[in-house]
């Protein structure tokens, strides 16, 4: 029984001395490791690739918002499905034009005229058209207004609105967020501008200051923040202007003027007045006990005070 009970062990033992042994165990226990070291790797690549999908999901959600935030890199376009096309009834009236593109930039309307703070544009044709957003935004404003031919006004970033007039057949409302180049309206008449017939009339406005619109189609929305803060600089030129003016010579003149003599002339007068002199010698007298003609006035009333007890005496 006991040489049955020790076959077993020397059996591994005589495996183990073998030279092969150890590496054959090396070689097994490294392929174990490496098998679930794959194994983990795939685990986390499909958890990250669940993640990338979860994510991808929950960014379709909020795919219109991020259109607001790149609209500043969006470039202008004219309000019309095919601007070549299209032609320019009324420009923009421009303060720095010469008088006549000033004159052919007012609109007549009940015996006066006025100033076209945009563009009215119509086919060549003279047909209606659908009128596309210029760029993309939030409806703000939509109004029935037959003098104008009804109104449509869009909020941009940084300020920007952009203002469709002379339009019916209205697609949007107050609230609704528009794409750049989605129809917003057709094309229409009105009362101001009658002699425009079919048109858009088409507004560009940073801070409500109206803008030429020529001045920035197929440029970024940006542009305009950088033209507005050009002209904000050069209105602040003046102020310069005025704090050059305050160092001038009359500043030094002036300084100069508190140095003049007469303070020195006045102090030399002061010092030449004789009252001053006299107030000494009268101090003197007093001190003295003198008056002016050189007598005591002390003794004089004692005098007469003796000459009454003289009196008094004599009559007693």
């Amino acid at each position: 029984m006991r040489e049955e009970e020790k076959k077993p062990t020397s059996t591994i033992r005589r495996i183990l001395k073998q030279r092969w042994a150890l590496s054959a165990i090396y070689i097994a226990s490294a392929a174990i490791i490496l098998a679930a070291a794959f194994l983990l790797q795939n685990s986390f690549d499909d958890s990250a690739k669940d993640g990338k999908e979860e994510s991808a999901e929950t960014g379709k959600n909020y795919g219109e918002p991020s259109v607001e935030v790149n609209s500043n890199l969006e470039t202008i376009k004219m309000p019309v499905a095919d601007a070549d096309k299209s032609v320019i009834k009324k420009q923009f009236y421009d303060v720095n034009a010469d008088e006549k593109a000033q004159e052919e930039a007012l609109v007549f309307y009940n015996n006066r005229y006025e100033q076209n703070k945009g563009i009215d544009i119509a086919m060549e044709d003279g047909k209606s058209f659908d009128v596309k957003a210029s760029l993309s935004g939030n409806v703000t404003k939509v109004q029935d207004d037959a003098l104008l031919g009804n109104l449509v006004e869009v909020e941009h970033e940084d300020g920007v609105v952009t203002r469709y007039q002379s339009v019916k057949d209205i697609k949007v409302a107050v609230g609704d967020k528009v794409k750049q180049g989605q129809a917003i309206a057709t094309a229409g008449k009105s009362q101001i501008n009658e002699e425009a017939g079919v048109h858009v009339h088409f507004e560009i406005r940073k801070d409500n200051i109206a803008l030429n619109p020529l001045d920035f189609v197929d440029k970024q929305a940006s542009a305009i923040q950088s033209a507005t803060d050009a002209e904000a600089d050069k209105e602040e030129t003046p102020a310069v202007e005025g704090s050059e003016a305050d160092k001038e010579t009359p500043a030094v003149e002036g300084s100069e003027a508190d140095k003049e003599t007469p303070a020195v002339e006045g102090s030399k007068a002061d010092k030449e007045e004789t009252p001053a002199v006299d107030e000494t010698d009268e101090s003197t007298d007093l001190e003295s006990g003198t008056d002016e003609e050189g007598s005591v006035p002390g003794e004089d009333t004692t005098e007469e005070s003796d000459s009454l007890k003289d009196s008094l005496n004599q009559s007693n």
